[in-house]
């Protein structure tokens, strides 16, 4: 993978470095977020950025949230000393597909690299545009719609809403729809899936009615 590393940590990025170009990847090194910014919107080959979330200029959460916005199929895996599951949360809500927790292992953190190599690169991912009566999504332009109105959702909301757009018709367990619309590295229960899927409904207005509940399953989304 080409891979960009903003992190402020002279010696921690000058490791990493070395470690991901013995596996064979390409690595640019920003020491902070403006740089990482301009590095990663002007070089269109970046697949993934290992995010730092203190730096020195502004928080990796702002960053994310701009690079979400310019280049919304960027994989982006943050790194930060902060453990509690508010500051992962806020980190995936920011717009990361992954969250390591620092000190960590190199093994652990190639492993999540390769985890999202595969998720970009699947099958399900080459559509960009998905639509299911009147609901319609663009990964791409990470832009929603119901009935011809915008939606504006939350990051962990639009993977949901995209992961049932995937499956029309097909009932998804609880376990299932955490497995596709929530980072593996993130500590949640099934009961989040319910509390997602009512902020979606909610938001999709009339439209959110087509979001089943399948009792004692899961849910579907109608394609009737």
């Amino acid at each position: 993978m080409h891979l960009l590393v903003v992190e402020d940590d002279e010696r921690l990025s000058r490791a990493l470095r070395r470690l991901l170009e013995e596996d064979r990847h390409v690595v640019d090194v920003a020491p902070d977020g403006e740089t990482g910014l301009a590095i990663a919107e002007d070089g269109a080959g970046i697949e993934a950025v290992i995010l730092d979330i203190g730096l020195p200029d502004m928080s990796g959460l702002e960053v994310a949230r701009r690079l979400r916005r310019k280049r919304a199929e960027i994989a982006i895996l943050m790194l930060t000393a902060r453990d509690t599951v508010v500051d992962r949360v806020t980190g995936l809500d920011a717009g990361a597909d992954d969250y390591l927790v620092k000190p960590f292992a190199y093994e652990e953190l190639a492993a999540r690299l390769r985890a999202l190599s595969r998720r970009a690169t699947s099958p399900s991912r080459v559509s960009s545009e998905l639509t299911v009566g009147p609901i319609s999504l663009d990964e791409a332009s990470r832009r929603v719609s119901a009935s011809g109105r915008d939606v504006d959702l939350s990051p962990r909301e639009f993977s949901l809403l995209e992961c049932l757009l995937r499956h029309p018709g097909q009932t998804l367990t609880r376990d299932q729809l955490l497995d596709q619309a929530w980072p593996f590295s993130v500590a949640v229960t099934p009961n989040a899936v319910d509390a997602y899927v009512h902020y979606l409904r909610t938001k999709l207005g009339p439209e959110g009615a087509r979001i089943e509940t399948v009792r004692g399953v899961g849910y579907r989304l109608s394609d009737a």
